[in-house]
């Protein structure tokens, strides 16, 4: 479950003041080892994805599920800013955190990536073994009758439905978008809804909503990547919240190395076999490097 804590920016750190050199014990300590890479939001903010818990962010309230399903009011409020939102989230493209990552797995290197994002930027930037702990934003589901349909062909309806919405709204000024693939706006009342194809249902992105619990089919399948893994890699998160946290713990109670990359302190930081206080986009490529290099001499 996410918790409101997660809501709250983490004080500021001192980033590590030598990211080379700890890159170069990251790559010495995982080479060698089948590597399962767990994620969070702080992989994405150089995408232009905007996170809760970076020290600096602003705070957020993010809608949680019994808020979306309490009333239709709230209903309308969410679609009416994911329909601004989701857009620029579709539009990012993976940083060099991502390409690092995928190009670890395809040297054999990783075995798989565990995220707590619904971006989609690992995939896009070539992962393949990517296991969404909280779901996607580039899919819709019923809460009805269960059916699924893309983001994308929900944003033909909700278009359909409110035409000039996208424009009246953008033209009253700068949009600030979300983490969770919505947009900051206060005015929604006008905005019209659409329900399910399918049954006329319930229509609800298809993530894990503040409140809500990773579905248990993904849980096991995710302690069962921790299994397979020599060691486990912490990138972006502060594990705020026991949906990553718990990898971490298991991992460390299975005498598993556990390496975090993060800017700021996490709560798996006392597990940890290296703890790195940098950004990921610096200190994973360069890991990655010299990981590549070994491999080949």
């Amino acid at each position: 479950m996410r918790s409101v804590a997660a809501w709250t920016p983490a004080p500021p750190t001192a980033p590590d003041p030598d990211p080379v050199g700890r890159s170069r014990e990251l790559a010495q300590l995982l080479a060698g080892r089948r590597t399962l890479a767990l994620t969070g939001a702080g992989l994405s903010t150089p995408s232009g994805i905007p996170d809760y818990r970076s020290p600096g962010s602003p705070a957020r309230t993010p809608m949680t599920i019994d808020m979306f399903l309490s009333s239709a009011d709230f209903q309308r409020h969410y679609w009416a800013r994911n329909h601004l939102g989701w857009r620029h989230m579709d539009a990012s493209e993976p940083n060099a955190a991502h390409r690092a990552l995928a190009e670890l797995e395809d040297a054999g290197l990783i075995t798989g990536v565990l995220t707590q994002n619904v971006d989609m930027l690992h995939l896009k930037a070539g992962s393949r073994r990517v296991l969404d702990l909280h779901g996607s934003y580039g899919r819709v589901v019923c809460l009805q009758c269960g059916h699924r349909m893309s983001r994308h062909r929900l944003d033909e309806a909700l278009e359909a439905a409110n035409p000039g919405f996208r424009e009246r709204v953008v033209g009253r000024g700068a949009i600030e978008v979300a983490p969770d693939a919505d947009a900051v706006l206060d005015d929604t009342a006008d905005f019209v809804t659409v329900g399910c194809p399918v049954c006329g249902g319930t229509l609800k992105p298809d993530i894990v909503y503040f409140g809500e619990v990773a579905p248990k089919d993904v849980v096991t399948q995710a302690f069962s990547m921790v299994d397979d893994a020599d060691a486990l890699l912490v990138a972006g998160s502060s594990l705020t919240v026991m949906s990553g946290l718990r990898f971490v713990r298991y991992a460390a109670k299975h005498g598993k190395p556990v390496v975090i990359v993060n800017r700021g302190g996490t709560r798996g930081d006392d597990l940890a076999t290296l703890k790195i206080d940098h950004r990921c986009e610096i200190v994973l490529p360069a890991a990655t490097e010299l990981l590549q290099e070994s491999v080949e001499n």
